[in-house]
């Protein structure tokens, strides 16, 4: 994302010109824009005239269009984004009132201007978007025998880019088929150098056995799949996870591909693969992988590095049940209130869903809770991203947790107060209190 032009008064009023320059933009964009902007943008409108005889003719003009935003549509997939809502400015060419949407496009230019203003987490997401330091991402495929899942991870978001689903026939009971049947060769039974690559034979329990033509068209179709989804000329780490060892037999196909078919770009590609274990091929193994030790290691310099890693000091805060950790809207208000999410460890963790409420005063709320630990106590926030395995993680939590700087054992028994006796008071508890005797993990 390129800065156009920024004219941001004291008081918060003023506008941001903005210039994407590739899909992960539009995420940018996507957290930007919030119900009750301005947004300004060039657009294609259909225009119908009508001639002095009575007949009519239609053609596309492009204008420029200023909306008040209604809502957005993102396509994380496509890396789309589509933003509708009524014409807010007078155009030739439509009507104040019209409603129109709008699809942001990569290499045109958006102006936004907030009603309210812009606050602090609108200019550090505008902050974020244009900071010219790429920061590492990384591509995944979690695969089992007969489906991969082919997964882009960035700074900001997961996304599944494509899933392969492959029929691979197994071996019937009671008889080894071509599937299983391990290769008689004598060198079987020597010791095998482990980066040995043999034609049409894949690795189980250390020893050879030749591979189904349907486990062939499997790796061949995976491969291809990655491939168009991987740049070779940038190197970014590459995860192949798996239950068992078919993330270890995927990787010997690919080294023996690229060698057989002198794919040197490939080849090079040899140090940036991880081989790591899953529980399944599923695309919510991913999590698990993504905690794995040597890829908190390999990703250590990233962003999202530093927000799993503080999802899991929090679960296990919370499992402790020491009164350090805390989720819930109240909870985590009354933990700011009185200090304990400041200077030496504090951790407020809020996620970004929470700034695009279609409530101004909701997320006037969430703002002003930033800005105080952020500012007036100087603990850590960070805002987690819903498109994210640790933004997904604090959704389940309500959407807002805070690691203490010391503990507090009666912001619950606070809620509980609120809440009042009787029945009612009762079902309040069991929804907002956020003891860890509330989860079970």
């Amino acid at each position: 994302m390129r800065l156009i032009n920024k004219h941001i008064d004291k008081d918060g009023s003023g506008s941001i010109t903005l210039y994407p320059e590739e899909p992960e933009d539009m995420w940018h964009a996507y957290n930007l824009i919030r119900p009750t902007d301005l947004l300004r943008a060039s657009a294609l409108r259909r225009i119908t005239t009508e001639s002095s005889t009575g007949s009519t003719s239609s053609h596309r003009v492009q204008t420029i269009l200023t909306l008040r935003v209604a809502s957005l549509d993102f396509d994380s997939q496509a890396g789309q984004l589509h933003v509708s809502g009524r014409i807010a400015a007078e155009n030739k060419f439509v009507r104040v009132g019209a409603f129109h949407t709008l699809d942001l496009e990569l290499q045109r230019n958006f102006t936004i201007e907030k009603e309210e203003g812009w606050d602090s987490v609108s200019l550090q997401v505008v902050k974020d978007a244009v900071d010219l330091v790429k920061k590492a991402e990384a591509v995944a495929v979690v695969m089992q025998e007969g489906m991969a899942n082919v997964c882009v991870i960035t700074e900001h978001q997961t996304v599944l880019r494509q899933r392969v689903e492959v029929g691979v026939p197994r071996k019937r009971q009671g008889r080894a088929g071509e599937h299983d049947k391990v290769l008689q060769f004598p060198f079987c039974l020597l010791p095998i150098p482990p980066d040995k690559v043999y034609k049409d034979t894949m690795w189980r329990n250390n020893l050879l056995i030749p591979t189904s033509q349907g486990l062939t068209k499997f790796f061949q179709t995976t491969l291809d799949t990655l491939l168009r989804h991987l740049d070779l000329t940038h190197p970014k780490p590459v995860l192949l996870a798996s239950p068992g060892f078919t993330a270890t037999s995927f990787h010997k196909y690919i080294l023996q591909h690229a060698t057989e078919t002198s794919n040197k770009s490939l080849l090079a590609f040899k140090s940036q693969f991880l081989v790591i274990h899953s529980s399944s091929g599923h695309i919510h193994s991913l999590n698990e992988v993504l905690k794995s030790p040597s890829v908190l290691s390999l990703l250590s310099n990233t962003r999202y590095a530093r927000e799993t890693q503080l999802m899991d000091d929090f679960m296990t805060l919370l499992r402790k049940d020491d009164g350090r950790a805390w989720y819930g809207p109240r909870e985590v208000e009354r933990a700011v209130e009185k200090g304990a999410v400041g200077r030496g460890g504090g951790v407020l963790l809020v996620s970004n869903r929470l700034f695009r409420s279609l409530d101004i005063a909701e997320r006037r709320r969430w703002v002003q809770l930033v800005d105080r630990v952020r500012e007036g106590e100087g603990g850590e926030v960070r805002v987690l991203s819903s498109e994210h395995e640790s933004g997904r993680r604090l959704e389940g939590l309500g959407g807002v947790a805070a690691i203490l700087t010391f503990p507090l054992e009666d912001l619950g028994d606070e809620s509980e107060e609120e809440t009042g006796d009787g029945e009612d008071g009762d079902i309040d508890r069991d929804i907002d209190n956020g003891k860890m005797e509330k989860l079970q993990i």
